[in-house]
């Protein structure tokens, strides 16, 4: 078993099993609220809902409900491995619908390989449910229940074979407008004849491309009339009357190559004889019929699309599936219709075109993403994905009078921006930004079991390029141990480097001499991890450094200012973490960690700095400057040096939104803003909250984390010379991701900026 197996295993087996879990929406902590939630209470929803029956999506939770409904019969390329293997599959599904759309799921694995047990099985679940989402099961049955279970009064819908049509199509659009082509005009070949690419093959010609330019070549050949090996009835309805027999024949001339089929199937000669300009999709996942880099050898007019994160154009199922369940649940849709299916497609095709934010953008390590051959369709973590596809499904369904409630789209719209979950995009999207350039990033705790499975799990997913130091002997021991894999980790000891670590020695003495420190002491401090890692920063021999996991946070700081040191023109540095609620904007807490009782100077310090990093991310920061005072309700020095700092910030930036002092529920309730202090330069809830003391902002972090069930990133050290974070004692293995994640940003960010300078230098 490989590495990444055991992760995987490790993953879905620690703490709670799986992957879900059901969470009550309503308080049950009183005799009354159970008799509410219960009997006798809970009779009046139910003859409600028995008088009027659309009345259940008012009382129940069926509205934002969708059943994964699977039999396990065509598992990703596991083939037929039955309904409780598919079952970590069926989760992540669920996983997908509620992180990418707020909707919740029940995954059902159905113990039969008889469709009219499915089907029947689906007629029964109807009343739990407002959808259905069909799953993994094999051509052609999977046609089969789909069609039967249209009768259905709910969304069926079976994204394996239209989940890939409407992305696909979407980029073929952009793809035909970029290369000049008409989509009726163009010829199309698919690899493959599953159940993807007929209903590719069918959406293609819903949006205008011919339905006799197709042809299909499966494992006998091109699909033409007359054929009998390998045939369906399915399969039949794309016959043609043609003499092509094989891929290689179909593909020459043709204008677009659609791979939904394995890997390697198609050669660079059948690519080089396509037509001018040639569209490949080369959609087979893990690997494609053909890499990019294949196709660049002999065509430089290609546009290519892959199913990969690793190159442009991915068409990935996430860009459509949750938000069109999104947009048919809202006006509770009774079928997920053609017409909706091509509102999604022209949404996501329209998002395209349009001038990319600055939040995406440096989500991506700030590219600046345009329209054309290597953008085709949206990233497949654009918040804003939600935003265009779930309105215009939503609006489809109700022009085609499948929904049963009107809205106002624009108020939906507006509605489903504040629905949004902060932390996860900005985390997603910091980590698409740190893979795009890898930051080499120096990990001091190398003999730490989780600091090892995070650097595993750090060059799987190339956020960074981790260097452990410790004896490689002793690491690997117990990397053997636990059965894991640092290919690609480089293990260096500062024992085994004396000729580094005389000359690091001799810089740090340089630099430190006249403040106390002796050659034999910087000799010293070179064989502790910290310093040693501190100096291969300072030297550039890294781009950043993480460490602390088995040491007090205080006791950290001070070697890192002797060794690294402060940024120019910054006099205290201070610590922040980002905190995300559900459903509430990310807030940015400053200062966690460092400064204890902090004068106005240094609350200035801490709040232009933590405003800096919010920038930096592509937010625009709202200060509050906390107190148990609002706006000099209470005199006192606590709260009086407060009201300095909030002076001197509006002095040195007049354009920053700021304002203080103000207690924590001013700062974050707008209805108090508005009504009791309207003349607040805050116009809208803070997003960054800076405290009088570090009890009140580590206390309250910690507060929201334990009993609020707050996601927090973090410390995040701010203000230092050189990239360099330490973790807190205890952190897990995604702590330790996402402040590697942000230290190769942060590197990223200041390697740019120094390229910048030297150029207008």
């Amino acid at each position: 078993m490989d590495a990444r197996s055991k992760a995987a295993l490790e993953y879905h087996s620690t703490g709670r099993p799986g992957k879900i879990e059901v969470i009550p929406t309503k308080a049950l902590n009183t005799q009354r609220e159970l008799s509410l939630a219960y009997s006798p209470g809970v009779a009046a929803p139910c003859l409600e809902i028995r008088d009027e029956p659309d009345a259940v999506f008012k009382y129940t939770a069926r509205g934002n409900l969708v059943a994964v409904v699977s039999n396990g019969t065509a598992v990703l390329g596991l083939g037929n491995i039955g309904p409780s293997a598919a079952k970590p599959v069926m989760e992540g599904k669920g996983v997908l619908f509620k992180k990418f759309a707020g909707i919740d799921v029940f995954d059902l694995e159905v113990g039969s390989e008889d469709p009219e047990d499915v089907i029947r099985f689906c007629e029964l679940l109807e009343p739990t449910v407002g959808g259905i989402n069909l799953e993994d099961i094999k051509a052609p049955d999977c046609f089969v229940i789909e069609e039967r279970l249209q009768a259905l009064d709910i969304p069926v819908f079976h994204d394996d074979q239209h989940g890939t049509a409407i992305i696909a199509t979407a980029a073929l659009l952009n793809a035909l407008e970029i290369t000049g082509k008409k989509a009726s005009k163009a010829r199309v070949v698919f690899s493959g004849a599953g159940a993807s690419a007929i209903s590719t093959a069918a959406h293609f010609t819903r949006m205008g491309v011919a339905s006799d330019h197709l042809i299909f070549v499966d494992r006998e050949g091109v699909i033409h009339t007359g054929r009998e090996e390998g045939m369906n009835e399915y399969k039949e309805r794309w016959a043609v009357d043609t003499d092509l027999r094989t891929l290689a024949e179909a593909m020459e001339g043709a204008d677009v190559l659609v791979g939904l089929s394995s890997r390697g199937l198609v050669t660079k000669e059948m690519v080089a004889s396509m037509a001018e300009r040639p569209i490949v999709f080369a959609l087979a996942n893990p690997d494609p019929e053909i890499t990019p880099e294949e196709v660049a050898e002999v065509r430089d007019d290609a546009i290519m699309a892959t199913g990969r994160s690793d190159y442009p154009n991915q068409v990935n199922n996430v860009l459509g599936f949750p938000f069109l369940f999104r947009g048919a649940l809202d006006v509770r849709a009774r079928a997920i219709n053609h017409e909706m299916m091509k509102a999604a497609t022209r949404a996501l095709a329209d998002l395209a075109k349009e001038a990319v934010p600055q939040s995406v953008a440096a989500a991506y390590g700030g590219e600046a993403f345009e329209f054309g051959a290597e953008y085709l369709i949206p990233k497949p973590f654009d918040p804003r994905v939600l935003l265009y596809v779930a309105p215009a499904v939503a609006k489809a369904a109700m022009d085609s009078g499948v929904a049963r409630v009107s809205i106002d789209v624009e108020q939906y719209e507006d509605r489903l921006k504040a629905s949004l979950g902060p932390g996860g995009e900005v985390m997603r999207g910091l980590i698409d930004r740190a893979r795009t350039r890898p930051m080499r990033v120096v990990l001091t705790d190398g003999y730490n079991e989780r600091v090892i499975r995070a650097a595993q799990e750090i060059v799987e997913e190339g956020i960074a390029v981790p260097v452990l130091i410790g004896r490689e002997k002793k690491i690997n021991d117990i990397v053997e141990l636990h059965g894991l894999d640092l290919e690609g980790v480089e293990i260096i000891h500062p024992t085994l480097m004396e000729e580094v670590r005389h000359r690091y020695a001799e810089a740090l003495y340089a630099s430190r001499k006249r403040k106390g420190l002796t050659r034999a002491e910087a000799r010293s401090r070179m064989y502790q991890p910290g310093d040693f890692a501190g100096m291969m920063v300072r030297q550039g021999d890294a781009d950043a450094m993480v460490g602390g996991i088995e040491s007090h946070y205080s006791e950290l700081i001070r070697p890192a200012l002797e060794v690294i040191g402060r940024g120019d023109g910054v006099r205290k540095v201070a610590a922040m973490y980002m905190v995300a609620l559900r459903n509430r904007e990310l807030l940015f807490f400053g200062d966690t960690a460092v400064n204890i009782s902090p004068d106005a100077e240094t609350l200035t310090d801490i709040a232009l700095l933590t405003a800096g990093f919010v920038q930096r991310l592509g937010i625009r920061p709202r200060i509050a400057m906390l107190s148990f005072s609002n706006f000099g309700s209470v005199r006192h020095p606590e709260s009086e040096k407060v009201q300095q700092a909030v002076q001197r910030l509006k002095e040195l930036q007049p354009d920053i939104e700021i304002d203080g002092e103000m207690q924590v529920d001013t700062a974050l309730n707008s209805e108090i803003l508005r009504s009791r202090y309207p003349f607040s330069d805050l116009k809208k809830p803070a997003n960054v909250l800076i405290f009088p003391g570090l009890a009140s902002a580590n206390s309250a972090y910690k507060l929201l984390v334990e009993l609020g069930g707050a996601e927090v990133v973090g410390p995040i050290l701010l203000g230092m010379r050189h990239p360099v974070h330490f973790l807190q004692r205890g952190s897990t293995v995604s702590d330790i991701i996402n402040l590697v994640t942000l230290a190769s940003v942060d590197a990223q960010v200041r390697s740019d900026q120094t390229v910048k300078a030297a150029e207008q230098d």
